[in-house]
């Protein structure tokens, strides 16, 4: 009956090679003592498509001994081992007839090992629990198995599905590229190994080895797995009911069955012998003949030992047409499932579009309802939907928790896979050690045998050429040993690779799982921030459910998930630098748009991890000493990543004060402090606690920072007489003190932007040259940006009241934090041209939002919050420095130039109008002193 065929669960896999085309025709390959000869021992593992050419795989089972047990049944015990392709595990029971197993052991994460110093045929298979012994029959049964198993492991490795990434729209990637599809394909052809094929051991393998008798132990307790002692009643009442049905069933008898044989037989030799067939088909008949017989034989000794294991013998020309078949109908199968894949595909775009129909037609019964029960009808809609796109966000939490347990996992396995795959590389390299050793031992033996005292008996030394032949014995086996172990080496070393390209990509797909969930996020907020412009205040019912929801989601936590963990650099409450991602704002409107703005930083940063920000970290990573060039500017512009950013802005800085420098100067300007009193320490004091109000560091008075600020500023005050102390200065070297940390370094930074960087006289009283730059500002807008100028002078905006800050204090309080420091990266490389660039390019980004204001207030409302909502700082940086047509700085000092004196004759005309006034004044205050005289004289004349 076809349940009584040995246990084999889980189909065959069509690529597995079988014994026949793994075996070879030369017989050389097998030497006297069983291992593999070194003739061909670079010979690689046929293909996977090869074997799909010679026929069906064959299956991976037979008889092995494995050592367990304890106390005195503790030693080998007879098992039937066979290979469950769909678990990679290899199944062992006690009998080939047993239903159930006995255990299993996990090969896709075992490593094999064999020692020469065992006992023959003996090898182990090294999972991450446990190790389990096994022997063979012989060294050759014990080497094909050990190929048979890396074979199964590799392919199982590399079968494993590949990891898709997709749903994720154009808007949600950085810059322009296209939708993420991530798919991990591995090279399925690298199957080569370091030895030659084993040769299939005839009977010891494979379904034919069930139909020999189990090896015979020395007690039938010692066989018996007490572990598993429940399993083993299992199998022997199967084993007993199987055998009643057979006696009951009518049975064709053995006469009969050997004749059907007999007939297949007489017609394949017949189908041989014709000389029509090409040589390749009379191969195929050959080796299907030699199956007829094998399959006859078994049959025939099964009938002798009254087995209750029955191979059914009859179709063997039909089956090799069926599996070719059974893989057509295999490759229906899976388009059939591609076909219905892309199915839903096309039916989600459907939905997807529908929605946005349905959102289209909502918004416009919204805007033309006329009552107000409509209207909140609709809004309750909204939120139904909302609720919605909380399950689906719950839903990607839970797929996320699911992956971090995966990669725990994968990490674990890799940290094990990397401990043996070192302990491999040890003892091959000591095994090489010994086998050079006992050449030169032999050759030197060889060339002089070592002579014998007189007295002694020749007889009881070995002669040396038997001596010689046993050392060439063991040196073949420790080079076959070391073929193997080279094999597991470099097998195991692939699978590691490939393990660490899926970790990576599960990395990848995490935080594209996370961005589209921030997304999500800032979508519902959005929707809710217009619900708030749109709804009107009298709804006092939707008002109060409005602000419900509001409320719920200013508390949700920004740092949703554990992707620290992962190292994908997920928004906190604090930045690395102690700045607030979400700033704490009383009116509520800034509240969730400051929220909105966190959730869409997160996103950026996370789509752009991989694609961006991980090669420039690479490329950073690469450059050991700074010099000025090309690279290191693009490098520069794009970002210092944090861990490289206080190394480059030390030698930035230090490329400008290198002449101003000297040792100790600083402290002597600290005991300079001490001793004497500066005018600006007033100031100073008041503008300490105003420093940096959204960063950490300098919210407590008691903080080392707000120490190491006061000792800056008063350091420079006593540096730079002549400007002493200027309010935005203290920004500077708060900004100095977070990146540099050392005291010394910030104050060297603000002289090197004081007093190299920016013109002179920019922090003076007069700022005359910082009015310079925000007319030379003007001048670039209305060349690059002409429209959005037209438009604000339409409304009589003065732009220098928004931007003439941001230059005093480069952009300080005014950018988040990120942008930020990019800007002052390039700063402190390429001067203040960048603070221009920059400058622009903020227009630029907002420029069709500011368009579609038409109101003066409205706009300078605007103008207090647009930089804060600038998000995409890549995008900001290419506009800068791509998009807007940059200029030269020759082109900016000659405007600034032009500017200056056009400025210092405007001063000097109110200087002249200043002092005509002061003249007038003066000669109208003489002329009435000069009549009051006149008048007291009169009266004290005409006094009697």
């Amino acid at each position: 009956m076809e349940e009584e065929i040995p246990k084999e669960p889980g189909p065959p896999a069509p690529n597995e090679a079988s014994p026949e085309s793994e075996s070879g025709d030369d017989p050389s390959l097998v030497t006297g003592k069983g291992v593999v000869s070194s003739n061909d021992s670079e010979a690689a593992l046929p293909k996977p498509e090869k074997e799909a050419k010679n026929g069906a795989p064959k299956k991976l089972c037979g008889y092995l001994l494995k050592f367990g047990g304890k106390g005195p049944i503790k030693g080998w015990k007879s098992r039937w081992f066979f290979y469950e392709e769909r678990k990679c595990h290899l199944n062992y029971s006690r009998t080939a007839q047993d239903a159930n197993p006995l255990g299993s052991i996990d090969l896709s994460t075992a490593t094999f090992d064999c020692k020469v110093e065992a006992e023959e045929g003996t090898f182990e298979v090294k999972t991450p629990n446990r190790v389990f012994t096994l022997k063979a029959v012989n060294k050759q049964t014990m080497m094909y198995w050990l190929q048979q198993l890396q074979l199964k492991r590799w392919k199982y490795n590399n079968s494993q599905p590949g990891i898709l990434v997709s749903g994720i729209t154009d808007e949600a990637l950085p810059g322009n590229a296209s939708p993420l599809h991530i798919t991990l394909e591995l090279d399925n052809a690298e199957t080569d190994e370091f030895f030659c094929p084993v040769k299939t051991p005839p009977g010891l393998v494979g379904i034919a080895a069930a139909s020999q008798p189990v090896p015979e132990m020395p007690t039938t307790l010692q066989n018996i797995s007490l572990k598993h002692l429940g399993t083993e009643i299992q199998n022997t009442v199967h084993n007993i009911c199987s055998n009643k049905q057979s006696k009951g069933n009518g049975r064709v008898s053995q006469g009969d069955e050997s004749q059907k044989f007999g007939e297949n037989q007489n017609e394949e030799h017949h189908v041989q012998a014709d000389p029509g067939l090409t040589g390749k088909e009379t191969e195929e008949h050959s080796r299907l003949t030699q199956k007829l017989g094998l399959t006859a034989n078994f049959i025939q000794r099964a009938k002798k030992q009254n087995s209750n294991f029955h191979v059914f013998a009859e179709g063997f020309h039909e089956k090799h047409i069926q599996d070719k078949v059974g893989t057509l109908e295999q490759q229906v199968l899976t388009l059939t499932e591609d076909l219905k894949s892309q199915k839903q595909l096309v039916k989600i775009l459907h939905k997807a579009l529908e929605a946005a129909q349905q959102e289209k037609r909502a918004c416009s019964t919204y805007l033309t309802a006329a009552e107000d029960q409509d209207r909140l009808e609709l809004v309750r809609h909204k939120v139904r939907q909302i609720a919605e796109l909380k399950k689906h966000v719950e839903s990607l939490q839970q797929d996320k928790k699911a992956l971090e347990e995966t990669l725990g996992l994968r990490e674990e396995h890799i940290k094990e896979l990397q401990q043996h795959v070192q302990l491999l590389m040890d003892k091959n390299h000591a095994k090489q050690q010994v086998i050079f050793k006992l050449t030169e031992k032999v050759t030197k033996d060889f060339m002089d045998p070592p002579k014998m005292e007189d007295g002694l008996d020749p007889g009881t030394f070995l002669n040396p050429q038997e001596k010689v032949e046993h050392l060439k014995d063991d040196i073949e086996a420790y080079k076959t040993q070391n073929r193997f172990l080279n094999s597991e080496i470099h097998q195991v070393t692939k699978i590691w690779r490939n393990a660490a390209e899926k970790e990576k990509l599960l990395l990848m797909k995490c935080a594209y799982l996370q961005a589209k969930n921030c997304q999500i996020e800032s979508k519902y907020l959005t929707v809710l921030r217009k619900l708030q412009d749109t709804l009107p205040s009298e709804d006092s019912e939707s008002g109060e459910l409005l602000k419900k929801l509001i409320h719920e989601a200013l508390q949700w936590d920004v740092k949703e998930g554990s992707a620290d963990s992962m190292k994908l650099n997920p928004i906190s409450e604090y930045d690395n630098y102690g700045f607030m991602t979400v700033p704490d704002y009383e009116v509520e409107d800034l509240k969730l748009l400051a929220k909105i703005q966190a959730l869409e930083i997160r996103s950026n940063n996370l789509l752009n991890h991989e694609a961006v920000e991980k090669p420039l970290r690479e490329k950073w990573n690469s450059i050991g000493e700074l010099t000025p060039s090309a690279e290191l500017k693009h490098l520069i512009r794009n970002g210092i990543p944090p861990e490289h950013r206080q190394r480059v802005w030390k030698w930035m800085i230090s490329l400008r004060v290198r002449s101003m420098q000297s040792p100790h100067h600083y402290n002597f300007l600290l005991e300079k402090c001490e001793t004497m009193e500066h005018p600006a320490c007033r100031q100073i004091e008041l503008d300490l606690t105003r420093t940096l109000t959204n960063n950490k560091h300098f919210t407590s008075p008691t903080s080392k920072f707000i120490s190491k600020l006061r000792r800056v500023l008063l350091a420079f005050s006593w540096q730079n007489p002549t400007i002493g102390y200027c309010q935005g200065l203290n920004r500077l070297a708060a900004i100095a003190l977070l990146i540099l940390e050392e005291e010394e370094s910030a104050f060297w930074c603000l002289v090197c932007i004081v007093e190299t960087i920016m013109p002179e006289e920019y922090y003076s009283k007069t700022l005359i040259a910082s009015q310079v730059d925000q007319r030379v500002l003007q001048d670039f807008l209305s060349e690059k940006l002409p429209k959005l100028m037209a438009h604000l002078e339409q409304h009589k905006i003065d732009l220098s009241l928004i931007t003439f800050n941001w230059f005093l204090v480069i952009f300080v309080d005014n950018l988040i934090s990120d942008i930020l420091l990019r800007v002052w990266d390039a700063f402190l490389y390429e001067g203040i041209k960048v603070i221009f660039r920059y400058a622009l390019a903020i227009f630029k980004y907002n420029e069709e939002a500011i368009l579609r204001i038409h109101d003066s207030l409205e706009i300078y409302q605007y103008f207090q919050i647009f930089t804060k909502t600038i998000c995409n700082g890549r995008k900001l940086m290419n506009i800068a420095f791509t998009d807007m047509n940059p200029f030269s700085m020759k082109q900016l000092r000659n405007r600034r130039a032009m500017h200056r004196e056009k400025l210092e004759a405007e001063l000097q005309e109110l200087e002249h109008i200043k002092a005509r006034f002061l003249r007038e004044k003066a000669m109208k205050i003489e002329s009435l002193e000069d009549a009051t005289s006149e008048d007291e004289e009169e009266t004290y004349a005409g006094a009697p």
